[in-house]
C-alpha cells in the first residue's frame, strides 16, 4: 500500500519538478520479488493519480521499471571491477565475525587485495577510500560529512551475480537523467555510499533532499504494523484528496505565515524544499480530519453530494437498493455537509431516510427514553397527526407546545422524538429530517417507538 511517507515524498519531489521546469520520474523498484505485486504497482499509480500525479500532466514521465534495467546494472557492476574499484569476496558472516570478535562490525577488508576471480557464491564489494570523507549536498541538512573510514566495502552485487538495491539505484538515476533526489530521511545514511557509486562511475552526484521522519503521536516513527499508514486507506475512509495533499504538504514545511487550509496550485507556488525542517512531523489524525471538514464544507452542493456517492451504495449503505430516493437525499444532502468530518460519515447521517426502520442503537434508546418519554411519544403523535402543513417549522410549534405541556424545554421534549425518528440521538435537524420522512412513515416509527417502551415497561 502506499504509505503516507511516500506521498508526502512524492508531493515535494512534484512541486520542485513543476516549478523548475523539471520532470517527476516514477521508478517503480521491483528488483525484490516477494515485495512485488501487479496490484501494488496499480495501488502506487492510481494512488499518485489521486493526489494529483499523473502521467497526464507533462510534468510526469514514468513508470519506469527497475527490473528491467537488470542488464545495466551487472554491466556497471563489472565496469567498477574492470576498474580495480570493487573485487570478489567469499567471506562468511561467520569468518567476519571469528576475526574481529563482534558480529555487529561492518566488513574488515580481508579479500581486497586477494585477486579473486568470480564464481557462484562470491560476493562483489565496492572498495572505499580509506583516507577522506564523503561530503554530501542535501537542500534540507546542508553538508553533511561522513569520513571514508566508516564506511564499510559494502556489497553491490550477491554472490549469484545479481546487483544489489544501491548499484541499481544509481545506475537507473543515471540512464534516468536524475538530477535531484528528495526522499525520506531514513535513506541518508545510504547517501555517502550511492555518492561514492557515482563518482567512481564518473558521473556528478545528484543534489539530495532527506526528508524528516513522519512520527505518531507518541513520537515514534509511523509503521504500518501499528498505524493507519496507507493513503489508500485514508481516501476510503472520506478524506477528500484536495485535504490529504494540503496536509501532507504541511508536514515538515509551512508557507511562512499563519494559513494552513489552501490549493495545491498556492501551496506549489510557495514551497522552497531549502525550506524544509529537520524536526520530526507529527502526523496529527485530528487535526488531518479538521482540514477535511472545512474542504467538505467548501465544496458546492453538487460537488458535495457527488463525492459522497462511494458512501450511497453497497457495501457501506445498509438500505435496499431500490429505497434509496436520489431527490430526497440532495436535499438531505444540504443539511448533512455542515456537520460531516469524513465523507463515509455521510451514511450513518441519512441511512434512516431509506431504511424501512430505523436502526436500533440501543446507548441512543437508553438516553432518550427516560422517564415521562411514553407521554411526550403519545401527545406529539396525536398533535402530529393533525398538523395542516407538514412542514419543518409547523412540526417544531407541534413539539414546543407539547414541550410546554409536560414542562420540557424544546431540546429535552424533541429527544425521545428523534430517537423513535431516526434511531440515534445525534443527527440532521430534527423537524426537516422529520418533513423529508413524511408523516406516514414518522407516525409509524412513532407507534414503533411507543409498543417498544410498552413491551420494556
Amino acid at each position: 500500500m502506499f504509505h503516507v511517507g511516500g506521498a508526502r515524498s512524492a508531493l515535494y519531489n512534484w512541486a520542485v519538478a513543476r516549478q523548475s521546469g523539471g520532470t517527476f520520474v516514477l521508478r517503480i523498484e521491483d528488483t525484490d520479488a516477494a515485495r512485488n505485486k501487479p496490484e501494488w504497482i496499480d495501488g502506487i499509480v492510481n494512488a499518485l493519480a489521486a493526489i494529483g500525479i499523473h502521467e497526464e500532466d507533462p510534468a510526469f514521465e514514468g513508470p519506469y521499471f527497475q527490473s528491467h534495467n537488470a542488464d545495466r546494472h551487472r554491466e556497471a557492476a563489472q565496469q567498477l571491477f574492470a576498474a580495480g574499484r570493487a573485487y570478489y569476496c567469499d567471506c562468511t558472516r561467520e569468518q567476519l565475525k571469528e576475526r574481529t570478535g563482534s558480529e555487529h562490525l561492518g566488513y574488515d577488508g580481508f579479500c581486497r587485495d586477494r585477486g579473486l576471480a568470480f564464481e557462484e557464491g562470491r560476493a562483489l564489494r565496492f572498495r572505499t577510500p580509506d583516507e577522506g570523507e564523503t561530503v554530501v549536498v542535501d537542500l534540507v541538512r546542508g553538508e553533511p560529512a561522513f569520513p571514508n573510514s566508516a564506511i564499510e566495502d559494502f556489497v553491490i552485487a550477491r554472490g549469484d551475480g545479481s546487483p544489489v538495491f544501491l548499484i541499481a539505484n544509481v545506475v537507473d538515476d543515471l540512464d534516468e537523467g536524475i538530477t535531484q533526489v528528495i526522499r525520506g530521511e531514513e535513506h541518508l545514511s545510504n547517501t555517502p555510499k550511492q555518492q561514492l557509486l557515482w563518482e567512481a562511475l564518473g558521473a556528478k552526484p545528484p543534489v539530495w533532499a532527506h526528508l524528516p521522519v513522519i512520527v505518531n503521536e507518541k513520537r515514534q516513527k509511523l509503521s504500518k504494523r501499528r498505524d493507519k499508514v496507507a493513503l489508500e486507506d485514508y481516501l476510503a475512509e472520506g478524506f477528500l484528496p484536495e485535504a490529504l495533499v494540503n496536509y501532507l504538504m504541511l508536514l515538515g514545511w509551512g508557507p511562512g505565515d499563519d494559513r494552513e487550509i489552501m490549493p495545491y496550485e498556492e501551496l506549489e507556488r510557495l514551497f522552497r524544499i531549502e525550506d524544509v525542517n529537520t524536526a520530526p512531523a507529527f502526523f496529527d489524525v485530528k487535526k488531518l480530519t479538521a482540514f477535511n471538514g472545512d474542504y467538505i464544507r467548501a465544496l458546492s452542493p453538487e460537488q458535495f453530494a457527488n463525492a459522497c456517492v462511494p458512501w450511497l451504495v453497497a457495501p457501506y449503505a445498509p438500505w435496499r437498493p431500490e429505497a434509496f430516493d436520489k431527490d430526497v437525499f440532495e436535499v438531505a444532502a444540504l443539511l448533512a455537509q455542515t456537520r460531516l468530518a469524513l465523507l463515509s460519515e455521510i451514511t450513518g447521517y441519512v441511512d434512516f431516510l431509506f431504511l424501512d426502520e430505523p436502526v436500533e442503537d440501543e446507548a441512543s434508546w437508553n438516553k432518550a427514553m427516560k422517564a415521562g418519554a411514553n407521554d411526550v411519544l403519545s401527545d406529539a403523535r396525536a398533535e402530529l397527526a393533525t398538523v395542516a402543513e407538514w412542514k419543518a417549522d409547523d412540526l417544531k410549534a407541534v413539539l414546543l407546545a407539547v414541550g410546554e405541556k409536560h414542562g420540557l424545554k424544546l431540546g429535552k421534549a424533541q429527544a425521545p422524538i428523534r430517537v423513535a425518528v431516526t434511531g440515534r440521538t445525534i443527527g440532521l435537524p430534527l423537524f426537516e429530517s422529520m418533513e423529508l420522512l413524511g408523516r406516514d412513515r414518522v407516525l409509524a416509527r412513532l407507534d414503533a417507538a411507543t409498543k417498544k417502551l410498552a413491551a420494556r415497561a
